[in-house]
């Protein structure tokens, strides 16, 4: 995939960033057109005009496909907001456009659903031929856009805002037929509203966060029992993203205090335990699970990260250009492997 500029581009506005299905890419929305970007080696995929897209908000990429999500938005947008687009980068053509009656928030795609986010609803469309929706979720006000939905052949487990305050639904959006609708299920997560959701590769794991920002918590999506409960910190914080490893083993979590933290989750022994607990203080803190190791990324810089597909392996992009790529070993040992300004990849091939 490859779209490449004839003159020297314009860096632009950063407008979000998120990782593919698999943490092999990730795309990056900006308010001079849209960017893909290779994890490992970093290298450009994608880049789209603004004279082709306009202004972006948010980019979904299908795996490593042709297949890009696009929703419009910021200074100049070439499309209107209530408006999903499929661009196809083998026919350099849009292939699909969903309209709704009000903004849309966020898209999320996999390899047979297209999922789309407004204020107060999560609409599903089947993505084989000609989009057929099948079913929509009512959920509470959803400013962030906040959904996921999980990978998985067998289960394809949806996560977005319940009705009550820091709930969030679970549906299996494979178990439908056309417009009918399924309720879904709900667990009650915390008592201030959500921030940030994540759910594994096969669906069996949920991970929230709420705007307090200090505790992530880990939920088994059939029981709706909680798994795990770890402390990202003291101090609030506004949690940008969390990710499952491909294994489900890690965890990682980005916040506006400018660091990465890595949680074991498969060997919670190996995450750290407050020094209270040692000499015997009991209480939710005390006995609280701290992350295993962490590392540092520009404070207050909107940041995403994700568990890359070499081994021990975490990556982070940042709103500043910056990426960042870091290994870490289960006794808690964190070192940078390499530095680099995504922004600046791919200048070169412009000459």
């Amino acid at each position: 995939m490859s779209a490449k500029s004839s003159h020297r581009r314009e860096r632009g506005d950063v407008l979000s960033l998120r990782f593919n299905q698999d943490h092999s890419c990730f795309t990056c929305a900006m308010e001079t057109g849209l960017r893909m970007y290779n994890v490992e080696p970093l290298t450009e995929k994608l880049f789209l005009e603004k004279y082709i897209v306009g202004s972006v908000t948010a980019v979904e990429v299908l795996y490593r496909s042709n297949l890009v999500a696009i929703v419009s938005g910021g200074s100049s947008p070439k499309f209107a907001d209530n408006t999903v687009l499929v661009w196809d980068d083998v026919k350099k053509t849009y292939v699909l456009e969903l309209t709704f009656s009000s903004p849309v928030l966020n898209v999320k795609l996999r390899y047979d659903r297209i999922v789309v986010v407004l204020k107060t609803k999560v609409h599903v469309f089947s993505l084989c031929g000609h989009p057929v929706k099948l079913m929509s979720v009512d959920t509470r006000q959803n400013s962030k856009g906040l959904c996921e939905v999980s990978q998985g052949s067998d289960r394809a487990v949806l996560l977005a805002p319940g009705y009550r305050c820091g709930s969030v639904h679970i549906v299996d959006v494979l178990n439908t037929e056309p417009c009918t609708s399924t309720a879904p299920n709900t667990i009650n997560a915390h008592k201030t509203e959500l921030a940030c959701v994540a759910v594994n590769n096969n669906g069996s794991l949920a991970a929230t966060a709420s705007v307090k920002g200090t505790l992530i918590r880990v939920f088994d999506t059939s029981t709706k029992k909680m798994v795990a409960e770890l402390r990202r910190g003291a101090d609030t914080a506004m949690v940008y993203c969390i990710n499952f490893s491909h294994d489900s083993a890690y965890l990682c979590v980005s916040s506006d205090k400018g660091t990465v933290h890595i949680f074991a989750l498969k060997d919670p022994a190996l995450n750290r335990r407050s020094h209270l607990a040692k000499v015997g203080i009991l209480g939710q803190y005390a006995e609280s699970q701290w992350g295993l190791a962490h590392f540092t990324v520009p404070v207050e810089c909107a940041c995403i990260c994700a568990f890359a597909p070499s081994c021990n392996t975490v990556v982070a992009a940042c709103v500043d250009g910056s990426f960042l790529k870091y290994v870490f070993t289960p006794d808690g040992n964190c070192n940078r492997e390499s530095y680099d300004v995504y922004l600046d990849v791919g200048d070169d091939a412009d000459f």
